[in-house]
């Protein structure tokens, strides 16, 4: 029985006869009775439904797309309350400087105006 399988330092798409690889496995990774045998079994499965898990969630698009669009969501609110918060700062500063600039106002006027009424009299 052959099986692709990817090996550091091994080809791209080599074959591999797993009898073979079992035969040579290391000394220490062996189960060394009944109940550690038992142990890495129910790790094995805990691992193996992990890998499900994920690539159940990677086939999952609705899903995503779904948690993609939250999060544009969240974004977005976060920006208008900080584009808020901006603009009511800036209407607070306004006010601040709201009388200086009509009197500033009243005066370019004021001068505008001198200067049409001189041009017409001449």
């Amino acid at each position: 029985m052959t099986q692709d399988v990817r090996r550091a330092g091994a080809r791209e798409g080599a074959h591999v006869d797993t009898k073979a690889e079992a035969g040579r496995a290391a000394p220490g990774r062996g189960a060394k009775g009944p109940d550690e045998l038992r142990r890495q079994i129910e790790q094995t499965r805990h691992e193996l439904g992990d890998t499900v898990e994920e690539l159940a969630g990677k086939m999952d698009v609705k899903g995503r797309a779904k948690a993609r669009a939250d999060d544009l969501r969240d974004r977005a609110g976060a920006m208008t309350v900080q584009m808020r918060s901006s603009a009511a700062h800036a209407g607070q500063a306004g006010m601040r400087y709201r009388k200086p600039a009509l009197i500033a106002g009243a005066v370019v006027a004021a001068v505008v105006g001198a200067v049409m009424v001189r041009r017409h009299q001449c």
